[in-house]
Parts: structure tokens; C-alpha cells; sequence
């Protein structure tokens, strides 16, 4: 079943959902990089926000932040965004691991986590996260450079936990690394979501059809999809026209559509 005309989830309303998203705009110099998106993100699930390169997924992730300006209303779990500045939507609960994880390659692993403890509820949270990710706590005081790429997203993502997110946005997750090491990241992702609400950009559509319940598709920065992440993964047609991928996603880690 394939849906090209773009709607909000109906399944929940603006006043139950995490994050809401209405008629948003983003210009990046002379581009209209995002064009009228609208979406509503359910709590407790994964939605994975899908799309070429340059449909406009990492700019929604930086205007969600308060990276990039925008139009429109964005508002999380009732709060409206639009005046709150990075720090102000940080401390409302966002949590946002980048594409490139900008892990502190010459400190250890304890020092990148204690960068981002903030508040005294900072240390319980540390130990929760070294309860999700024991490699971190194995290895704290081996230097994050020397870790595998799965290992120090493991970092970016513990970082972003050690706040009281409502919210976690992840950026390419798997991006560069080798299929052994994604099978360790999803498997990190999947311990994750199940206490975190997540919106998730992935190119690789075997992730996101692992990791997510709900998909969101952009094209030219337009929302073209919405709706059940299973029924886009098996709908070849829209994979082919909105990803250009012509079949259905391998399993990773041993999961996936038979």
C-alpha cells in the first residue's frame, strides 16, 4: 500500500504525542530545504524518518534541535518550541546523537560520559547506561579513539541518555561502519527504545525496518509518507520510487521480513 500524499499519523493527536510538527519550512540560504511538513511522533516507539540523500532528514533533526531556523509550530509533549534556543530545548528533554558522533577521540570513555553528566540525577543515570552498554563500563578508561565505530556510538548514545530525554534523535547511525559493527549498534538502539521515545534517520532500510514502528518519508523536502514502518518496508513500489531500492530489506543481526 503506498501513500504519496503526505499526512500526519492519525493514530494519536498533537496533545498525546511527543513531538509535533505542523506546516514547518527551512531555508538554507537560497534553498527551501524543507516544504510544509507536518507530522505527529507517537511516545514509546521508534519512528524512522527515510529518504534520498537531500530529502531534507538531517535538517529536520537540526530545526527539531533549534540548529537551524524554521517556520511553522513544533511543539514537544505540549511545549512549544519556536522560542526556546538550543540549550532551552536540550533542557526540555531532546537528546540528539549527529551523523559523525564527534566522540572525544584522545579522552576515555569515562571522560566523554562525564562531559554530559549534568544534575544530580546525572550518576544514576550513568549507571543505568552502563547497565545498557557494559562495553563502557568495561573498557572506561581505554581512550574512545581506540574503540570500534560501533563502540563510540555506543558513546554518543549513552552521552545523550545521561540527560532526561523525552526524546532521542539519532543521525545515520550506521553510517560507514562495517555490517558486523551495525549489528552491535542496532542491537544497542533496540535496548534503548524500549524506555526512550527515538526519531531515527537511516539510509539503510534493513535498520530502519528492524528498529522502527512508524516511517516517515521525505522527498525534496516534502513529506511524501506516513505511516506503518513494516508496510513501507514490503511495499516495493514505494521503496523503489521514494529510496530507489527495488527490493526488500535484508535482515540485520538475524531479524528482519522473511
Amino acid at each position: 500500500m503506498t501513500r504519496t500524499q503526505a499526512s500526519p499519523v492519525r493514530s494519536w493527536t498533537a496533545s498525546t504525542s511527543v513531538l509535533s510538527l505542523r506546516n514547518v519550512d527551512v531555508h538554507r540560504g537560497e534553498a527551501h530545504v524543507l516544504r510544509d511538513v507536518s507530522f505527529e511522533m507517537p511516545p514509546n516507539a521508534v519512528t524512522a524518518l527515510l529518504g534520498r540523500n537531500g530529502a531534507g532528514k538531517t535538517t529536520t533533526l537540526l530545526a527539531v534541535v533549534g540548529l537551524l531556523a524554521a517556520t511553522g509550530r513544533m511543539s514537544m509533549a505540549g511545549t512549544d518550541l519556536k522560542p526556546l534556543k538550543v540549550d532551552e530545548r536540550v533542557r526540555q528533554g531532546i537528546g540528539y546523537v549527529p551523523e559523525d558522533r564527534e566522540v572525544f577521540a584522545d579522552l576515555t570513555v569515562a571522560e566523554n560520559l562525564r562531559l554530559a553528566m549534568r544534575g544530580p540525577e546525572s550518576q544514576a543515570r550513568l549507571q543505568q547506561v552502563h547497565k545498557l552498554f557494559p562495553i563502557l563500563h568495561e573498557r572506561a578508561q581505554q581512550r574512545a579513539g581506540t574503540l570500534s565505530g560501533g563502540q563510540q556510538q555506543m558513546i554518543a548514545i549513552a552521552r545523550a541518555l545521561l540527560n532526561d530525554n523525552k526524546i532521542l534523535l539519532i543521525d545515520e547511525p550506521s553510517k560507514g561502519l562495517a555490517p558486523a559493527v551495525v549489528t552491535e549498534v542496532v542491537q544497542a538502539i533496540e535496548q534503548v527504545k524500549a524506555t526512550t521515545t527515538i526519531l531515527l534517520v537511516e539510509q539503510n532500510l534493513a535498520v530502519a525496518a528492524r528498529l522502527a514502528d512508524h516511517a516517515l518519508v521525505l522527498d525534496q523536502g516534502r513529506l511524501v509518507y506516513s505511516g506503518p514502518m513494516e508496510d513501507f518496508a514490503r511495499d516495493t513500489e514505494a521503496t523503489s520510487r521514494w529510496l530507489g531500492v527495488d527490493i526488500r530489506p535484508k535482515a540485520v543481526g538475524g531479524r528482519g521480513n522473511e
